[in-house]
Parts: structure tokens; sequence; C-alpha cells
């Protein structure tokens, strides 16, 4: 079937490909939002906030345990709100508020206002992060034999936002030197980009509404919202909710590690730069693997891989092994998301995709919220940065291992 278009209204019928992977791609934004930006930025800013402020490592740490605490209340949420908003209001709605709460950090030097204003960063992410997903699951019912693509690719949307931030965050940072506390330059850019980002997005929030993709499989797209059984999901869960642990140690502290290692401004945007695209790799690279693996296998596999790159510069210093680090983990990190995403498509009916997912970004959270805190409290210890990325790289190990015992249903 085709996809009419009549005076900016889709008809429902199925999409040609063409506008599939246009929709997709501007989807990514939502990605490059709610995790790319968002999230994942800080750890750029993280070591002249650090400086500025006066912060222990257990501190900074909680900046980001605070944002995935509000990301699991964003998660718990969200179900909610799609039953009453949609997933299309709810991704543009988080998009541009998730912007104004970055803006917001930029105003602020003392911790508590600080620790609010990541908290609230993190609900309008998940808002969009799960939101975005759900529509990009959607799509790939559409294009069920590019539906691991059309997944990584929204996914991979992140690697978009990391590049970004890692050519903005030092551009801004260096022109701003002279100022007192010119992080918060970095913080006032990086929120117009969010808005520019959240300005395209309304564009698929629109003809995904209009089109009612949801029900690719029942009459006139109507489907009785079905409930999420956690149980038969139980190992893919846990090893979910030990990614969350684990990944989130890396991602918050690694460049605060380079720098103590001695790394300069240049090297730290071309690490960072290389991870982020990466990241915008990883689709193409394991959208087989995706769509192959009915089980957990394929989070296992992802799982164990980025407990190598997390614990590679804990080892060493060598400059090309640091790199090979970076390049790894953006290659495989977003894909452990998207792994689960296909896990709950395979396995449940689309009336149940959106309970699917946002159960797994709810323990995902969960693992975020410990992590941080965790590898930051170790890093004020004996042994720093470094020993807080080895408990990161185990906490990843043990996630696969878990994974790896979940069965197709």
């Amino acid at each position: 079937m085709q996809l009419h278009h009549f005076e900016g209204v889709w008809a429902l019928t199925r999409p040609p490909l063409r506008s599939v992977w246009a929709l997709a791609i501007t989807l990514s934004l939502g990605a490059a939002v709610s995790l790319g930006i968002t999230r994942f930025a800080y750890g750029l800013l993280l070591p002249a906030m650090r400086v500025d402020l006066g912060w222990s490592y257990t501190l900074a740490g909680a900046m980001n345990t605070a944002n995935a605490l509000g990301y699991f209340l964003g998660a718990l949420l969200t179900p909610w709100l799609l039953n009453r908003v949609g997933a299309s209001t709810l991704l543009w709605g988080g998009a541009f508020l998730a912007s104004l709460f970055m803006g917001l950090s930029g105003f602020f030097t003392t911790a508590e206002p600080l620790l609010v204003q990541r908290l609230l960063a993190g609900v309008a992410s998940a808002f969009v992060f799960i939101a975005g997903g759900l529509l990009a699951a959607r799509l790939g019912a559409h294009a069920p034999k590019r539906g691991g693509l059309l997944i990584g690719l929204y996914y991979g949307g992140t690697g978009v936002g990391i590049v970004l931030s890692a050519v903005l965050v030092p551009w801004v940072l260096e022109q701003a030197g002279t100022q007192l506390y010119a992080w918060r330059w970095a913080w006032w850019l990086l929120a117009l980009a969010c808005v520019l980002a959240s300005a395209a997005l309304l564009w698929p929030a629109r003809v995904m509404a209009n089109a009612a993709f949801p029900a690719v499989d029942a009459p006139g797209g109507a489907q009785q919202v079905q409930h999420f059984r956690w149980r038969p999901f139980g190992f893919a869960l846990g090893g979910y909710t030990l990614f969350g642990m684990g990944y989130i140690g890396y991602m918050t502290f690694v460049v605060a590690l380079l720098r103590e290692q001695g790394s300069s401004a240049l090297a730290v945007t071309v690490f960072y730069g290389l991870l982020g695209l990466a990241v915008m790799a990883s689709s193409r690279i394991w959208a087989g693997l995706l769509d192959r693996h009915k089980n957990g296998h394929a989070l296992a596999k992802l799982n164990a891989l980025l407990g190598v790159a997390t614990i590679l510069p804990a080892l060493t210093q060598s400059w090309p092994v640091v790199l090979a680090s970076g390049l790894l983990f953006g290659a495989v990190f977003l894909s452990v998301v998207a792994s689960t995403t296909a896990l709950v498509r395979h396995n449940l009916p689309p009336s149940a995709w959106a309970a699917g997912i946002s159960a797994f970004t709810t323990v995902f959270a969960a693992g975020q919220i410990i992590g941080p805190t965790v590898v930051g409290w170790i890093a004020d210890g004996p042994g720093g940065l470094a020993r807080g990325l080895v408990v990161s790289a185990f906490a990843l190990w043990a996630g696969a291992a878990l994974a790896w015992w979940q069965r197709a249903l």
C-alpha cells in the first residue's frame, strides 16, 4: 500500500519508504535533545563546574543522579500521559520543556537549585525519549524488513547531540574563559540548540499524529491498550538495570578522567566527537543483530562489549587505546537501548509497546540513579576515577550475564 498526502494530512496506508526515512531521521532529534544534550553534555561541563564551585566527585555525580531520578519519575508518568495526550504531543512538549530547564541551569551557582534543574530536565527528557522510541517502533512496523535499522537510527540521534556538545562546549568555555562561571554560556547555547531541534520535531509529531501510526495491525487504527507483564522479561529487565548503572559512570566521568590524565581541550573534543560519530553509525552496525535476536542475546552481547570499552581508560593512558574505548563505547551503548525496544517489538503486540518501552525505561532510570553517585563516591577515595570505571565495567558484565538468560516469549 501507499501513503497519500493531501493538504498536509497523511492517509492511513503504508507510507513510502522515503517518507519513513525522513520521519525517522527527524525523529532522531528527540534522542539528540533528551540524551545527547540534556544528559551527556554535563560530562563536558563537569570539570569546569567542579573547579569553579568546589564540588567533590560525589556531589558532581549527584547532579547526574538527580537527572536520572527525574528520568525515573518521568518514565513512571509517561504511560499515563501517553493515554491522555498521545506520543506526538508528549514528544514535542517534552522537548521544549527540556530546553527550558537546560537554559535555567545557567542561572544558578549553588548546588540545590542546580540539582532541581537537573531533576526537572530528567523528567522532560524521559517524556521525549520514550515517546520518540514509541514512534520509532511504529515506523519500524511500517517497514518490517528495516525495523531494527529504523529503531537504531532513532537512538543513534543521541550521537548528533554528543557531537554538537563536543564542538560547542569547549569552544564556549574558551571564548568565555576570562569571565566568572564561563560554563553558564555553554548551558545557554546548548539550550538554544535544543529549542531549534524541538521546533524541527513538530513536523514528525504532526505527521504521525495525523496518520494514526499506532495500529498497523488493527482495522481503522483502533486497538485496546494492553498492559506489560514484568515477570516474563525479568532477566532482560535485570540486565538493563545494570546497564543503566554501568554506562552512566563512564559518560559522567570519562572526560574528567581524561582531564586528570592531562588531556588537552582539543583532545577531549576529538575523543567526545568521535564517540558521538560512532553513536550515529551504530544503527547501521547493529541493525542485523537487533532484527535477528528475539531473546536477550543482543542485549547481552552489547553489554559485554560496553564493559570492555568502559574499563580501557582505567587500565591505560595510551591515547590510541583511549580513542578506541570512546569509539567502541559510542558504537555500542545506544544500541543497548535500541535492543530493548527491539525485544519489546519482537515479543509484544503493538498495543503493548508503550507499556513495554516505559517499563524498560523505568529500570534503566533506576540503574542510572545509583550509578553516578556510587562512582563519584568511589572516585573520592583511593584509586580515584579509574577505580570507579572498573566498578562500572563489572556492572555491565553482570548485566550481560543476566540478559543472556532472557528467552523469547
